[in-house]
């Protein structure tokens, strides 16, 4: 049963929102709870699902050996489409928790609940931002066109995950990768098994950061019913954030060895400094966790945007080596 409502903030910004944002500060008032829905006021979300874009993208040109100017167009198109994609999401997700969040302290002041806007309002800016990142997504090759499309099943189900599993993370690990898959099949023409590995390391990785974000919410989840991984493991968290992180590393560094041309070591060894110097950035979040502070929390799960970048850096130079 969902508990009681909680008032939000009466100016419209967002409890979790980045201090300062561009939303809260220069957008036209008319926007913002638009804006809110997206989350463009908390950009991390759009960068977590960009990088596997990147990182897909990156990884075929070092299969192929072969950097084309449209690999900067794949770059370009699923930048946007991630943020198009990750804001349909964040208010299709609105929408489906809009009886929930004005429980939770966290999300009380998001656009539904605080009343900025109507539940019809925000389902026609999902439709709109959805269209306008399939105008992009038709500019690829129709395989990665396929996936796409594929795409919307995950985004679709995940909002409802955490009313039934106690893995709700699997669900957004599935959606939030998916353009590893999507980028390496835009470069290459089809899927392949170097793709394959570096979504399930991006799965792991996933699961690594939003059990460590859902630990911000685990007394009110538990008061509503709702179901993560931060309640199921508990006191228990880091050691299965170790295997997460074991697993992030595994998957990537087998993707780069299947990835990665014969007889080019040396760019095979750079494009494995990835997977190894992110692990020791998901090792560092580890030892400065602490699961009750709830402000560490948001910063330790912001601070993937970083651990994310470390991989581009070292594919980038195996690529151009």
């Amino acid at each position: 049963m969902p508990g009681p409502q909680i008032s939000p903030d009466q100016s419209g910004q967002v409890a979790d929102a980045v201090s300062g944002n561009w939303v809260d500060t220069r957008a036209p008032a008319w926007t913002r709870p638009y804006l809110r829905l997206s989350r463009a006021d908390r950009p991390i979300g759009t960068w977590l699902l960009y990088l596997p874009c990147v990182w897909g993208t990156l990884l075929a040109m070092l299969f192929t050996e072969e950097a084309r100017l449209f690999d900067a167009w794949i770059l370009l198109g699923c930048g946007m489409g991630a943020f198009l994609m990750r804001g349909a999401g964040c208010t299709w997700n609105d929408i489906t928790d809009r009886d929930i969040d004005g429980s939770v302290a966290r999300t009380a002041s998001r656009p539904i609940p605080s009343g900025q806007v109507s539940t019809k309002q925000a389902l026609m800016w999902a439709v709109l931002q959805s269209f306008l990142a399939f105008g992009i997504l038709i500019t690829f090759p129709v395989q990665a066109i396929l996936l796409g499309v594929i795409a919307l099943v995950p985004v679709a189900i995940y909002p409802f995950a955490k009313r039934f599993t106690w893995w709700p993370q699997v669900f957004l690990g599935i959606a939030f990768n998916w353009g590893a898959l999507l980028a390496w099949t835009a470069h290459t023409g089809q899927l392949q098994w170097p793709a394959v590995c570096l979504y399930l390391a991006g799965m792991a990785w996933t699961l690594f950061y939003d059990t460590i974000y859902a630990h911000q919410d685990i007394e009110d989840d538990a008061l509503i019913g709702v179901k993560s991984t931060a309640r199921l493991f508990g006191d228990d968290t880091p050691r299965y954030l170790a295997w997460f992180l074991v697993l992030t590393v595994a998957l990537m560094g087998c993707a780069i060895i299947l990835a990665a041309p014969r007889g080019e070591i040396f760019a095979l060894v750079i494009a494995l400094g990835g997977p190894w110097a992110m692990g020791w950035h998901m090792m560092w979040q580890m030892r400065r966790l602490k699961l009750d502070d709830t402000d560490r929390l948001l910063v330790l799960f912001r601070s993937n945007r970083d651990a994310g970048l470390i991989p581009v850096l070292f594919f980038a130079v195996a690529v151009f080596v």
